[in-house]
């Protein structure tokens, strides 16, 4: 295995890779770092399904009047989230290396987690902070350092990255079913005092995940590290010092802004990113320039994709909570934390699926453009709602619940919509915008990302209103965002060659 790595590795000007020993056909450090990111997953999914709910239960005693509140600040959150990885896939390249801002991220994001279990408000909107500033060092950063345990000529190297997803979506997988039950049997106590336990779990994740990674950061033979120097010390000790002073705008955005001041500064920072590709691309000529038009308008797709999909843990919880009758026998309900895991179960099951589904298009030659998988990734998601809207519209019992089965089936096909667009647009990115600039154009995607995953709480919001979440707000909502994502995939399927015409080429 070899390549050329930079001194940013940690491993000099060396022409080739370290010797790494292998475990079951691949590098070790793989399976260190898949640990390391199941855990971290673990942490993030784990207390993912518990936020809406306990905010409301906390903090407005359980008054469905809190769902609004509480799903702006969920999609805030998420927006953050998304958006710290610009800022910290910076830091790790230019300032403190790979691992350095791995382990820094993993002790601010567990702080958080431990924060947000006291129960004050503030203390919570800086715990959440705090998670947002930690995950922005972390997660941008441990998928990056799988990428250099291999060559780029390595034929591994794709099943490396295939094996690293599982670890993601087998933490997303197992951790809501943990926290669940330590969220049924810690006490008998009011829920708000149950969820503090989901917290607290999350926050030994990333205990876990932290310990996990330093010590088995060894494996990676200097990759991802800086040279030990007064001046990494130094910039070190900065990036700590800077990333806990950038814990306090977070707050001030997540509690005083509100989401709709959100939505304008991440907007205004996407106009200010498209301009920077745009000036970049001219040096390139006229075709560069096409495919960053044609880039920003998947970007767009994108927004109104995640808008939808990350309803997950707003509107389709407070669905589940209060509008979805859970009995499964006499003695069994199905809870709500476990919806969370069945999108993780649907990508292990349709992810190979699809795979081969394409393979044998592409055989065949009818395999869909990039532009028209969005399209099908975007009428997916909008069938799911369909079937919620079915649902609402003639299955609803004398108590105002519908079955089980179509929020399942709803997370199913949702998920077949995403395996349709989310791995293949960070797949165009990477074909259509030049290596100077992949940096910056994946910031793009990360913040089209996040500007959806901030109106996915809006509309929330908007769905539950002053009085929450009731049978009639959902099926308004639904049908909404129904016609809206079908609306937009008819229109990306007939644009589609447009587009296409835009990226000279590229499949």
């Amino acid at each position: 295995m070899s390549t050329a790595t930079s001194k940013a590795d940690g491993v000099g000007t060396s022409d080739h890779l370290p010797e790494f020993d292998t475990l079951w056909g691949h590098p070790r450090p793989l399976w260190m770092l898949f640990m390391a990111e199941f855990w971290e997953r673990f942490a993030f999914y784990g207390m993912r399904w518990a936020l809406t709910l306990y905010i409301v239960a906390q903090f407005f005693d359980g008054d469905k009047s809190g769902q609004q509140w509480a799903s702006n600040t969920y999609g805030a959150y998420l927006a953050l989230v998304y958006a710290s990885a610009i800022f910290g896939g910076y830091v790790a390249d230019k300032v403190i290396g790979y691992q350095h801002s791995i382990l820094v991220g993993a002790i601010i994001m567990g702080s958080g987690l431990f924060i947000i279990m006291l129960p004050d408000q503030n203390l919570f909107m800086i715990g959440l902070s705090a998670v947002i500033v930690g995950n922005g060092l972390f997660k941008p950063v441990i998928s990056t350092l799988v990428g250099k345990v291999y060559s780029q000529t390595d034929v591994r190297r794709d099943r490396g990255f295939s094996i690293f997803y599982m670890g993601i979506n087998a933490g997303a997988m197992i951790s809501p079913i943990i926290t669940q039950w330590l969220a049924s049997v810690y006490s008998d106590t009011p829920m708000m005092y149950n969820y503090k336990a989901v917290f607290c779990a999350a926050g030994v994740g990333m205990v876990i995940s932290y310990i996990w990674f330093y010590i088995g950061r060894r494996q990676l033979k200097g990759i991802g590290a800086l040279p030990k120097t007064p001046k990494r010390t130094k910039n070190l000790l900065m990036v700590i010092g800077g990333s806990i002073l950038f814990i306090a705008p977070i707050y001030v955005l997540m509690e005083y802004a509100g989401a709709q001041v959100l939505a304008w500064i991440l907007f205004a920072l996407f106009i200010g990113l498209v301009a920077m590709l745009l000036a970049g691309a001219k040096k390139d000529g006229k075709i560069a320039i096409d495919r960053v038009y044609a880039c920003m308008i998947m970007f767009g797709f994108n927004v109104i994709f995640f808008m939808f999909f990350e309803q997950a843990g707003s509107s389709l919880t407070f669905l589940a909570q209060n509008i979805v009758d859970k009995t499964v026998t006499d003695t069994f309900d199905f809870k709500i934390a476990w919806f969370q895991s069945v999108n993780a179960v649907a990508i292990l099951i349709f992810a190979p699926i699809l795979s081969i589904i394409w393979i044998a298009m592409a055989r065949r030659h009818i395999e869909p453009s990039i532009p028209r998988k969005f399209a099908l990734g975007l009428v997916f998601t909008g069938f799911g709602f369909y079937v919620l809207m079915f649902a609402l519209d003639n299955l609803l019992d004398t108590n105002n619940m519908i079955p089980l089965w179509p929020l399942i089936l709803c997370y199913v096909i949702h998920t077949i919509g995403e395996l349709c667009l989310s791995p293949i647009g960070l797949s165009m990115v990477s074909k259509l915008i030049p290596a100077s600039m992949a940096g910056l154009a994946f910031g793009g995607w990360f913040l089209s990302t996040a500007i959806g995953n901030n109106f996915s709480g809006i509309l929330a919001g908007n769905m539950s209103g002053e009085t929450g979440m009731t049978a009639t707000s959902a099926l308004d909502g639904f049908t909404f965002s129904f016609w809206l994502l079908i609306g937009a995939g008819v229109l990306l399927f007939v644009i589609g060659p447009l587009i296409n015409k835009l990226m000279h080429g590229v499949k």
